[in-house]
């Protein structure tokens, strides 16, 4: 899409009253006002969710907590403290209580007591002039502080070694499947087995869920045998990719994985596996096929290698040792290509002598439950029902078992682990729509893809690939932190992390792909790859060394001070790093600060948790402030942080293993216990979402219970009085909150300045287009047409009206849509007796005004 040249219009609706109200500052490309080919011009805008209110009511001990959404189209201007535009109305039981005019949330402190709370009805009316112009549907308040999304526990399974498994609810997404403005809930189940990539064993399978926001059971994906479980296998991307305004689920799978759709009842209504590659299929590939290796499989396999090594591609141009002798440093004992009965002899001596002599950890007679071939695909479900739309090769691919990833150089032979690092992410590269990225490895190899989706094919927008890093012996040498081979890219290898961001670190309106140590640029070019030299005490004092890997990046406007973004992150690398946490700008990878500490730094956070410190303050080793300022004490949690308090500052999120998860905040101590929850993925201590998908712009606590029978929403009941949209309105957020649950999972963040001192005049409102807006005008029409609000020739007319805007939208044409929501709003203008009610006139006219702005 493009962007339309606008001029400001003005709609008037008439009122019951006979005044009339002005919807100012509407905007409609110049060119609808005629005819011409200037009404094809695509629909300009970056895409984001038609969301509804959002209304949440809790009762409290204090009285009923209110929360709403401001959306950004509703945005009219801003002060220091807070966006202006849409006023409010809230209502109790049909009867107006109180106008909220500062903020999106109210407390009801005339009703107290469980009884009152439970009798209580509460809608929301938006104002704008003065004029009531929206009500939002009647929520019955939570009894507490948060409710309960039930689950459908998958049944618990046994491996082909014996070994019994049960399941838990783990990490989340969210996205509008149907297209009514709410949320479904996306909840991915792993076993009690699933394992890291570099451990040895079996894993039951992975499933993906999506649930009403009543519990209601929709689809269960099924990955089957083939996809390994574990952090680092299943990264699943939720989001509206065609722009029809109904998400889509987007992840790898493999032969043997199947969808299942249930009916209101509970019911099975279908089961369907993926559809294989029509090139596997004449291949013999099967959906019951299983590549998971047992001890035995494993140990043909690395007969098969062997018997082969001669013909290696690698082994042929001369780059690694010709024979496997010399790659062991042993004397020569067989004649190449090895006999069948050779290449066992030397597989015994492989895994029994020279593995363990590396490392006493290494017992690859034990090998098993890993996959390392057959094919891996991509697949695009249908939301709403689990329905495979499209399955595609997975790319980018393994090549091998990561032998030429470097599994089998390092002391530590690991099959199977660096070669299946994957990551994955949402991202607006062209600045409008959001595109799907696929990642695989960082430690060595980086390569990444991106896709679009147009509602029927996958294309593959670009690739990178660092390239292999050349080893002389891949049997024993130190790939990490070496130069990938590709010429463009090479400098990407070994600056992965275990997660991505999509941020416009550059200011070009278009986001780019944050990997860690270095950043794609939103064309699949490499933007800069950040490296550094090596302090005194490091392993080559004086050299130039990469970032290199990390285990946690943190990616926004960290220093209001500073033009642009800033990146926070941690590093590995130990003394062959120069920094084990480092500030850098966003914007060219330059390091503003940071600490060299020779050795593994796993953790940091950012977070503006002291409202006396200027911008967001950081803390890996010790307590630092956006400009680098060392501060008294340390961070409070590096687990995951949440938005939660009325003053715009930063809590965190603790618990691990059998504890409840708590929020914590750095001055006034524990603000809630979640009793009865836990977290996910072990030491990280995940919940399983942080994210605004409720009320105001606070983050909500999505843990599971204790028994994985639901997910418990928890809602922040501290009244503010700063307004400001949903941040599932800010591009950045929004892409941040699709690829939360990749790998390590990281908090999400908006690609503008916000803590306790954010000026909000300068918070940037999106130029949106909401794919979701026009039908729920539909919806609204029909609604008021069955009320008997319209009536006669008028209920045709407006139909037919949103019908040519509709299909103009869907062939992506500006102009055409305009004029056709145009000439809806001026039927609506029309005053005839019995055609349409007064407050329809107005509800009408103000959502189809709305729907104007997002189409120029």
């Amino acid at each position: 899409m493009s962007s339309v040249k606008k001029t400001a219009v003005s709609t008037c609706v008439a009122l019951a009253t006979g005044t009339l109200l002005t919807l100012s500052g509407l905007a409609v490309p110049a060119m609808a006002q005629g005819q011409g080919a200037g009404n094809a011009a695509p629909i300009g805008g970056v895409q984001l969710e038609y969301l509804d209110r959002g209304l949440v009511a809790a009762a409290t001990p204090q009285g009923v907590f209110l929360s709403w959404r401001l959306k950004a189209g509703e945005v009219a201007g801003a002060t220091a403290d807070g966006l202006t535009g849409t006023d409010y109305t809230v209502y109790r039981n049909g009867e107006p209580v109180a106008t909220v005019t500062d903020s999106t949330n109210y407390l009801d402190t005339a009703v107290t007591g469980e009884g009152a709370a439970a009798a209580a009805r509460y809608s929301v009316g938006a104002v704008v002039d003065g004029v009531e112009v929206e009500l939002s549907a009647e929520v019955a308040p939570w009894t507490q502080a948060y409710t309960d999304l039930p689950l459908t526990r998958p049944a618990d399974g046994v491996t082909p070694a014996g070994e019994a498994y049960t399941y838990a609810a783990n990490d989340m997404s969210v996205g509008d499947v149907d297209g009514d403005g709410a949320y479904e809930y996306f909840v991915k189940w792993d076993p009690s087995n699933s394992k890291d990539v570099s451990q040895i064993g079996y894993t039951g399978n992975t499933y993906i869920d999506t649930y009403t926001a009543e519990g209601r059971l929709l689809s269960r994906v099924d990955l089957g045998v083939n996809i390994r479980s574990g952090a680092h296998y299943t990264q699943f991307l939720v989001s509206d990719f065609d722009g029809d305004g109904r998400s889509e689920l987007m992840l790898k799978t493999a032969p043997g994985t199947k969808t299942i759709t249930y009916g209101p009842d509970g019911a099975v209504t279908s089961e369907r596996y993926v559809t294989l590659p029509e090139a596997d299929v004449v291949a013999g590939y099967t959906d019951t096929d299983d590549y998971r290796l047992d001890a035995a499989g494993y140990y043909e396999h690395v007969v098969g290698m062997f018997k082969g090594w001669q013909d290696h591609p690698e082994v042929a141009a001369g780059n690694w040792p010709a024979t496997l002798e010399e790659a062991f440093g042993i004397a020569q004992r067989y004649d190449y290509p090895l006999s069948d009965a050779d290449a066992r002899a030397m597989a015994d001596y492989f895994i029994d002598v020279y593995a363990p002599s590396r490392s006493a950890r290494n017992n690859l007679r034990a090998f098993e439950g890993f996959i390392v071939d057959g094919p891996e695909y991509l697949s695009m479900f249908e939301g709403a029902t689990g329905a495979e739309l499209e399955t595609v090769p997975y790319e980018p691919g393994r090549g091998d078992d990561g032998l030429l990833w470097g599994d089998y150089a390092m002391a530590r032979i690991e099959p199977g682990n660096r070669v299946d690092r994957f990551l994955a992410g949402v991202a607006y590269l062209d600045g409008e729509n959001p595109s799907a990225v696929f990642a695989r490895g960082y430690y060595t190899r980086a390569n990444i893809v991106s896709y679009s989706w147009d509602g029927e094919r996958l294309a593959q927008d670009w690739a990178v690939d660092s390239g292999h890093v050349p080893m002389s012996n891949p049997f024993n040498d130190g790939p990490h932190g070496g130069r990938g081979s590709s010429e463009e890219f090479g400098a990407l290898s070994g600056q992965g992390f275990h997660s991505l961001s999509a941020a416009d670190v550059d200011g070009d309106g278009r986001q780019e792909i944050v990997y860690g140590s270095a950043t794609i640029d939103d064309d699949g070019s490499l933007l800069y790859s950040s490296s550094d030299i090596l302090p005194a005490g490091s392993s080559a004092p004086g050299t130039e060394a990469k970032l290199g890997h990390g285990d946690a990046i943190h990616v926004t406007d960290i220093d209001p001070d500073r033009p642009g973004q800033e990146i926070f992150s941690v590093h590995e690398g130990a003394t062959g790093a120069p920094y084990g946490w480092a500030m850098r700008d966003a914007s060219n990878g330059e390091v503003l600060f940071g600490g060299y500490t020779g050795r593994d730094t796993g953790r940091g956070m950012i977070g503006d948790i002291d409202p006396a410190v200027r911008g967001i303050e950081n803390w890996a080793v010790g307590l630092r402030s956006a400009s680098g300022q060392l501060l008294p004490g340390n961070g409070p949690g590096t687990n995951m942080s949440i938005r939660w308090a009325a003053d715009g500052t930063t809590q965190l999120v603790n618990g691990t293993g059998s504890q409840s998860a708590t929020i914590d905040d750095a001055k006034r101590g524990r603000l809630l216990t979640a009793t009865g929850t836990r977290t996910n993925n072990g030491t990280k201590g995940n919940p399983s979402l942080v994210a605004d998908v409720l009320g105001d712009w606070r983050e909500e606590l999505l843990v599971r219970t204790a028994d994985s029978s639901a997910i418990r929403i928890f809602v922040s009941t501290e009244v503010t009085d700063r307004k400001l949209y949903t941040l599932m309105h800010d591009p950045q957020y929004r892409a941040e909150i699709a690829r939360q649950n990749t790998a390590y999972n990281q908090p999400a963040y908006t690609g503008f300045y916000l803590a306790s001192d954010t000026d909000f005049t300068g918070v940037p409102v999106p130029d949106a287009f909401l794919p979701g807006a026009l039908p729920a005008l539909q919806r609204q029409l029909e609604q008021a047409i069955a009320a008997g609000d319209v009536s006669g020739p008028a209920a045709q007319q407006l139909r037919t009206s949103l019908d040519q805007a509709q299909r103009a939208v869907e062939r992506d044409q500006s102009g055409n849509a305009v004029r056709a929501l145009q000439k809806f709003l001026d039927r609506l203008e029309q005053t005839k007796p019995g055609t349409v009610s007064d407050e329809a006139r107005v509800q009408l006219g103000y959502a189809g005004s709305a729907v104007l702005t997002t189409l120029g």
